[in-house]
């Protein structure tokens, strides 16, 4: 359309008076007659549109051709520049393969063993330096695996990976969508407690010297041991996911462990079992101090916890390569025998320091807030008892709860005092009031503004303007009471 229109406009142009006749003239009946007594008459109004649209067009084809003030009307904008052939061919990436489990003669019924079938999947995607493995709806029982680079194990809504129940350690896995691994535990939870076992009992999921790891939207229960175990890793964000064991019976079941981990998110999640429900570690006494990788700038957010046995949230008591930077918000521990604990002992060595808790509600809980610098238990006689932890620049705001025994209590030693911790913004519902329930020992720190119960003596009061109310000089002192 628009090449026809311009070659009307530019024969126009170059014959305006037989454009002009073709279109105009209207030579009256008559003849030589009407020719030797023309009389002018207006032209038809239709003529002069086609006039008037034929000359307009070509004003406008010869303004695009000059490009006054670099406008264009009616144009495309310019097409990008094409990279070199080369250049284009060098940056293109294939899309890794996606294989389904049931191509390598897996069946989902709950009784055959896939272990084969798994290992021939992660071989195929090692091959090919990546891939995704996706695992359909059905109950797929196996044996150990490994996992490979760059790769994604996807549960599709429906199916669970079941642990073999025999002498060792049980599955290694990981990702998904809305599908489950089950860790079928009991039996291993009962040998354990009858002393048969000769050896440790494995993790669900473990996760080592990796990075940049992502799991979400999935469901990991009844573990033989922790539930969730990465070590010596970075860059791992853990979401949406469910964590599941007894609340008794079902000992060491920890939810998520990270442990010797750099950047790290656990958020919106919901944790049910029978030991911490998220301990954060790095080593242990002489071995965690060799090694020497800390854990460091972790978060904690948005989480919901039960622990009957332990804590909600816990650092240590291995954590003899450091701790470090740990943001603990938004989170809900309920039914539990200890809210948020830091534990430790000589022994351990290394540090927590900077750690942040905020935005914590405590909801039927036996200890609310605990420090304990005396949690005596050591992988051999090997540990040096001279290497003590240092513990400080922890805070504790907007804390809030209630049937709650005992708030707080922070158990420092003169060993192992605790330093420069400060609560802000405290009000906890307490079950006894007959008890003092904010017990202290070796605590340096302060309190700023309202806090509920009445705080221990050994530590500073300041208004809401943060200026000095009482300066403590009692920061030895020690009432705790382990008697209710």
């Amino acid at each position: 359309m628009l090449e026809t229109a311009a070659a009307a406009a530019a024969a126009s142009a170059s014959s305006p008076r037989a454009a002009a006749a073709a279109v105009v003239s209207s030579p009256r009946r008559g003849g030589a007659a009407a020719h030797h007594h023309r009389q002018w008459s207006p032209p038809p109004f239709r003529a002069c549109l086609v006039v008037l649209w034929l000359v307009g067009f070509g004003f406008v084809i010869l303004w695009q051709g000059t490009s006054v003030g670099r406008v264009r009307l009616y144009t495309r904008p310019p097409m990008p520049k094409r990279a070199a052939a080369s250049l284009s061919l060098g940056q293109w990436v294939a899309s890794p393969p996606v294989y389904d489990l049931r191509e390598f003669g897996a069946v989902g019924d709950g009784r055959t063993v896939n272990t084969a079938a798994f290992e021939s999947a992660i071989s195929a995607i090692a091959e090919r330096g990546g891939g995704r493995l996706t695992v359909p709806a059905g109950r797929w029982l196996t044996a150990p695996f490994n996992l490979t680079s760059h790769m994604t194990l996807f549960l599709a809504a429906g199916a669970e990976i079941l642990g073999i129940q025999v002498s060792s350690d049980l599955v290694s896995n990981k990702f998904g969508h809305n599908g489950t691994i089950n860790g079928q535990g009991q039996s291993w939870w009962v040998k354990f407690r009858r002393k048969l076992l000769n050896h440790t009992r494995g993790p669900l999921v473990q996760l080592m010297r990796s990075s940049d790891i992502i799991i979400s939207n999935i469901t990991l229960r009844d573990s033989p041991f922790w539930t969730l175990h990465t070590y010596d890793c970075k860059n791992v964000t853990i979401s949406e996911t469910t964590i599941l064991a007894p609340i008794a019976g079902a000992p060491n079941t920890d939810g998520i462990d990270p442990d010797s981990c750099g950047n790290v998110v656990i958020k919106n999640c919901y944790i049910s079992v029978g030991d911490d429900g998220i301990a954060i570690k790095s080593g242990w006494d002489q071995y965690g101090i060799a090694y020497g990788r800390p854990s460091a700038n972790i978060t904690i957010q948005n989480v919901v916890i039960r622990s009957m046995v332990s804590a909600g949230v816990s650092i240590g008591s291995e954590m003899s390569g450091g701790v470090s930077n740990v943001l603990v918000e938004n989170v809900h521990v309920w039914d539990s025998r200890r809210g948020v604990r830091i534990k430790t002992a000589p022994g351990r060595g290394a540090y927590v320091t900077n750690v942040m808790y905020r935005n914590i509600t405590l909801e039927n809980v036996r200890v609310g807030i605990v420090i304990k610098t005396d949690y005596n238990e050591h992988p051999d006689e090997g540990f040096d008892p001279k290497a003590v932890p240092t513990i400080g620049n922890i805070s504790y705001t907007s804390i809030h709860g209630h049937r709650v025994r005992v708030p707080v209590r922070i158990q420092g030693s003169a060993e192992i005092p605790v330093k420069n911790v400060t609560f802000h913004d405290m009000s906890i519902g307490i079950v006894d009031k007959k008890h003092h329930v904010f017990q202290c020992s070796f605590v340096q720190g302060q309190v700023i503004g309202y806090v509920f119960p009445v705080p221990c003596k050994n530590l500073d009061l300041y208004d809401e303007r943060r200026e000095l109310v009482k300066q403590s000089t009692l920061q030895n002192i020690s009432d705790i009471d382990y008697s209710f």
